[in-house]
Order: structure tokens, then sequence, then C-alpha cells
């Protein structure tokens, strides 16, 4: 299978299952479109017909290009075949290392924001905070299933994790102990909102936390929108000083501002161009996932809007880079070169069997999204996984065992999508999230347009 697109003057042909990217003239394009199911003759006449009036197109060169096609698909890199499937299952029915932990340190927050996939950080229960006990036992879970993997991560998420910050630093010198002992190594991640920011925040973060995410969705009147108090207050102002604060402070230590776009601002580029002039350069912008009908529930008319804004996003960075002022954007992070091997390419992010969330009492489900949805409770940090029906089913779960996937392009680059967001949108783990989906092809394409460029200078 391959994939054909032009974006920003480039002529631009994918093949899936060798990943890779050629850049091509209009002739070898529209060559390579009907080289499957044309013949030689067939293919020169119509290259003739369309492009004979231009000086350097004979029948002459169109049979050289023929055979530089031809010598691609010999070499497997142009409508290779792909013989994958059985690698999903084995990978994941055989990987018994848990490597990643979210704990849900508090399941309270001190805003209220009308797009909170958790209810406004109580995953549809009631406010609850990690004891100590519980976080060192996740840490001793972790440990414990970790098998010879030494590098291991730990989320401290919510909720607002800052409500319960005391019981976080004493988690985090639990794990550097831990790591002297079982030659372990932590990589701790804090996800904030910000409000609870204070100098002695910052330098424990700076001196822990390999990465911190922070909670802004942009330009004031959006952020503060959706982002307020339970007084309906915005929290705009209050948190910006504190993130260019800890984010000025930070050096060459990972930071992302991560914001969430709705209905309310489907030209999104308008709030990361806001963050960047604000000098922050690590950035995040996800799509809101809710139910369809719900007010602030991303359109078909704002899917459209989207699309472009993903493309003028592209062109945005490209230029700024050329100027000095480069800014990075999560989804259009690819390496084409080193990217992730075959095995996880597709079998997915590890959900239910790498990864797991612990909540405030000590129980583990297949991710943060999946908290508050007893269905999907796998087990405890006691007695570890004990849904083995479950995380079987999350084992099965891959780029292959969604039929829907199988003419899709992009699908060995998102390994079948979010497990979570298809189960709230189809109500099964192995469904699709097709608004989801139509939304990542375009971000791939994008990503892939902008490698392209870079590399022709």
């Amino acid at each position: 299978m391959i994939h054909q697109y032009k974006l920003n003057g480039y002529n631009i042909v994918i093949d899936v299952a060798s990943g890779s990217v050629h850049v091509v003239d209009e002739v070898a394009y529209d060559m390579i479109a009907m080289f499957q199911n044309h013949s030689l003759s067939d293919i020169t006449a119509a290259m003739m017909e369309k492009y004979g009036h231009m000086d350097d197109v004979n029948e002459s060169e169109i049979g050289l290009c023929y055979g530089d096609i031809q010598s691609l698909v010999d070499a497997e890199k142009l409508f290779s075949d792909e013989a994958y499937a059985h690698v999903a299952v084995d990978f994941k029915s055989k990987n018994q290392v848990v490597k990643a932990l979210c704990l849900h340190v508090a399941h309270t927050c001190n805003l209220a924001c009308s797009y909170c996939f958790a209810s406004q950080g109580k995953y549809h229960g009631k406010d609850a905070l990690m004891s100590l006990e519980v976080g060192k036992k996740a840490l001793d879970f972790l440990i414990a299933n970790s098998g010879t993997r030494r590098n291991l991560e730990v989320d401290f998420f919510g909720g607002e994790p800052l409500m319960n910050w005391d019981m976080v630093k004493d988690v985090v010198r639990y794990g550097r102990e831990l790591e002297k002992l079982h030659n372990k190594h932590f990589r701790f991640t804090l996800t904030t909102n910000g409000v609870l920011i204070d100098d002695e925040v910052i330098a424990f973060a700076n001196a822990e936390m390999d990465n911190v995410v922070l909670s802004l969705d942009g330009r004031k009147e959006v952020h503060d929108h959706f982002r307020v108090d339970y007084a309906g207050n915005g929290s705009y102002e209050k948190i910006l000083p504190k993130f260019k604060k800890l984010v000025d402070s930070r050096g060459n230590k990972g930071y992302y501002m991560r914001g969430t776009f709705t209905h309310n601002n489907p030209d999104f580029t308008q709030d990361l161009f806001h963050m960047t002039d604000l000098g922050f350069t690590e950035l995040s912008m996800e799509p809101v996932v809710c139910a369809e009908g719900d007010p602030y529930a991303l359109t078909k008319d704002d899917q459209e809007i989207v699309m472009k804004q993903y493309e003028l996003l592209a062109m945005e960075m490209l230029k700024r880079k050329k100027e000095g002022r480069p800014f990075s954007f999560y989804h259009y992070m690819l390496d084409l070169s080193h990217g992730p091997c075959i095995y996880k390419r597709v079998s997915g992010c590890g959900s239910g069997s790498e990864y797991f969330a612990v909540t405030p009492t000590g129980d583990l489900y297949p991710c943060h999204q999946f908290v508050g949805h007893p269905e999907y409770l796998m087990g405890n940090v006691d007695e570890g996984v004990k849904a083995f029906d479950k995380q079987a089913e999350f084992k099965s779960c891959n780029v292959y065992s969604r039929k829907e996937c199988g003419d899709c392009w992009a699908r060995l680059y998102c390994s079948g999508g979010c497990a979570a967001n298809s189960y709230h949108a189809t109500g099964t783990i192995n469904g699709i999230y097709e608004a989801g989906c139509d939304l990542f092809r375009k971000r791939i394409e994008c990503a892939l347009m902008m490698q392209v460029a870079e590399q022709q200078g």
C-alpha cells in the first residue's frame, strides 16, 4: 500500500509497510498512481497526453522514470508487502514487563474545567488523596514487575497533584532509595494546572522531575472560558507568571505546555502562537474528546477548520525555524531514521500491559482514561494484576485487531489509535474513533511534509 498527497509544493509518496518517503515530480507522482494497474504503454500514453507539451517529457524519459519506479519496487521501498500481524500478537502476548505508572495522587482539583474527562478530577467518585503507603506500594509493584528493564517512568497526575505535594516529594525520595537497591532509574513527570506552583515547587521539580506538563489552553479568553475555579474565575492571570518562572528556570530539563482545543477555538494555532510569543517553545495541543452533542464538542465544520489549522501550523513552524525562532509541537515530532521499532509501531502504547494507572486507593487501571470505569479495574498494588481476561484483551489490542485499520495508510504511525478514545467513542477498545483518525492522518501528513522540507533545504 502507498499513500500519495500534495502539500506545500511537495509531491509526497509514502510506502506504508517500509515507511519509505519519496518526494517526486508531477510526472513520477502520476505514474506511481497508475503503476500497479496499468501497462507501460498505457502509462506512457497517459503521461504524453497530460505532459507532452513540456520540453523535458518524452517517451524515453517516461521509460527511464518507469525503470526507476520498478527499482524502488524491487528494493521493497514502494508497494512493499506487509507481514507484521504476527509480530503484534507475539510481542504483546509474551511481554510481561511493566515500565510505567500514572499515579493519581489526588482525585480532587482546585479548578472546575467543564471539559474535564475526569469530572473535575474526581473520576466520577469522591474526593481522595493517595497516601504515602499506597505511593510506596505502587513503586514496589513497578520494581517487582519491571524485569530487567532499568529505566522506569512515573507520572504524578490528578486531579491536581500539587494538592498532595508533600506526598509526591516523599514518593520521589522513596524512589531514589529504590534506585540504589535495585539498579533502576525513575523518570518522574509532574502534570499540573499551575495554581499552587511556588518557589519550593519549582526548586523540587527542577531537581527531580525529568518532565513537567503545564496546562495552558492559550489566549486568555480561550483559557478562561473553561479553566475556571469553583467561583467561576478564570485562572490565566494566576498561573501564567508561575509557568514562566518555572520554565525560565528549567534549563535543559523537559517541559510541555499542554492545551486542549474545543468548539470554542478550532483556530487553535492562534493559541499556540500566543504561547510562543510568551516565550514557551515546547508545545502540545490536543483535540477535546467528549460525547457528540456536548456544547464544546468539535463539529464537522470545526474538523474542516482544524485540518487547515494543522497545515497552517506546519508552514509557520518551518518559517519560524528559518528565522531562528523554532518551537516544537508534540504531534509533529517524527524520527524517520530512528523511530519506534516495528514491535511498537504495530502494538501500541502498552496500556493494560506495560503501563497502568494507580488510583488513590491503590487500584490498577489500564490507563488514566479508564479510571472510574469499574469494568476495567485490573487489580491493585498489593496483589498485582488480577483481571487477566482484561489484560489479555489489552494485549490483543493492536493495529491488526481493528478491521477498519486494514486500508488506512497511517496505521503504522498510530498503532491503531488510543484504546481509551476507542472505548469512549464506540464502547469497545477495538473500535475506531473516526474523528480522531481523520485528525491524526492530517497531523502525520503535515509532520512528514516538514521532514521533507527540512531535508530538501
